[in-house]
């Protein structure tokens, strides 16, 4: 059961947000039944406006973007055909946060980018871990060559990256 306090805040928040006006049928119905559909009806439309598209679509969307070939990205991003693969036909397919970096490398994405295709799978980099702040440094410095960035994580004792 959700918490009253919950259901307040959230509906604060979603009239912050959102531009909809609530729908007023329900102001007769009992108070209970009308914050549940209202708190209802306001989530759906508050998920259907800030859903953003799943990380798959955001790669291929990338990809298509540079105008290469899958293959050129998942050989350049040292990844199998059979994981890229399952990676395109799959889109409940969940790739390791690594991944997802070595194919924002072979594509050369800059850092927004990355934030972007991370982001859509749920990842981000962060300020406070170290493999992260050098993913950024070498985003910064257009470092992409997966083998430079590689050593650069082996001379920081960080496992590389899809070897």
């Amino acid at each position: 059961m959700l918490k009253e306090e919950w259901l307040i805040e959230l509906e604060e928040y979603l009239s912050l947000h959102l531009q909809d006006s609530i729908d007023y049928y329900c102001l007769e119905a009992p108070m209970d039944i009308c914050k549940e559909e209202i708190v209802t009806s306001e989530l759906d439309d508050f998920i259907e406006i800030n859903r953003k598209p799943p990380f798959n679509q955001v790669l291929f969307q990338y990809i298509d973007e540079k105008g290469v070939g899958d293959s050129v990205i998942y050989k350049k991003a040292g990844l199998d055909r059979r994981h890229f693969s399952k990676i395109r036909s799959n889109p409940a397919y969940q790739p390791k946060k690594a991944t997802l970096i070595s194919l924002a490398l072979a594509l050369e994405l800059n850092s927004d980018d990355t934030e972007d295709l991370l982001s859509a799978a749920g990842y981000s980099l962060s300020d406070s871990d170290k493999f992260d702040l050098i993913i950024q440094f070498c985003l910064e410095k257009e470092i992409y060559d997966l083998q430079s960035v590689n050593e650069i994580l082996h001379h920081y004792g960080i496992k590389p990256l899809n070897v």
